[in-house]
């Protein structure tokens, strides 16, 4: 799928928007920012074009560039944690010195940065197989350090090595209560850069919408 000529724009805009926004003074809170509410994310779910996934033929993580560093000399997965954080306290490295961290995937809660991963809710080679493997390296950077949409979220390390590449018909958080939300996550941040899915994902999709 060739992304339209407004989401090029938007894409390849968002770099630098990120990188802006790397700056800026964020309240503490486990969520991203953009996350739709049940009923526009069931809105736009049927919006999603309904395709088989693609091929994985040439991914790579490196063609996604991540973390990028802002203008603060923050790079994203420093503000990911910035934001999600509690009581977070950085050296002049903007590396954390302290702060708590709950993991809302599974209830856990962390006070060591090295024990939380920044998750891409649409994991990279998720993206790849639904529309990314026709980005450029540009566009494929913007999603993958995404601070303006529900892309990036800190979690807890081993839940989000368990959840690899998964489709929500093949993972979802173990916090049951949470999969509304993660749902609603997945359908904006797809929605959002116009990539595909598969009717087995749409279903889950649906169903975890249903539960809202």
């Amino acid at each position: 799928m060739t992304p339209t000529r407004s989401l090029r724009a938007a894409l390849t805009a968002l770099p630098l928007a990120g990188a802006l926004s790397l700056g800026l003074a964020v309240p503490a809170g486990a969520e991203p920012p953009g996350i739709p509410d049940p009923s526009t994310a069931q809105t736009q779910l049927d919006e999603l074009q309904v395709a088989p996934e693609g091929s994985l033929d040439g991914y790579d993580r490196d063609r996604f560039p991540h973390w990028i560093e802002g203008p603060d000399g923050c790079n994203t997965r420093e503000s990911v944690l910035k934001r999600d954080g509690e009581g977070v306290e950085v050296g002049s490295d903007c590396y954390p010195t302290a702060g708590t961290w709950n993991s809302p995937y599974d209830g856990g809660s962390w006070t060591k940065p090295s024990d939380v991963d920044i998750d891409h809710v649409v994991p990279l080679a998720a993206a790849w197989r639904s529309g990314a493997s026709e980005w450029t390296d540009e566009q494929r950077e913007a999603f993958a350090n995404d601070l303006e949409g529900p892309q990036l979220i800190a979690v807890t390390d081993s839940v989000n090595q368990s959840k690899s590449d998964k489709t929500p018909d093949q993972w979802m958080p173990p916090e049951a209560g949470y999969h509304c939300t993660y749902a609603s996550m997945w359908v904006g941040s797809k929605h959002k850069y116009e990539l595909t899915v598969t009717e087995a994902e749409k279903t889950a999709l649906k169903d975890a919408l249903a539960g809202c």
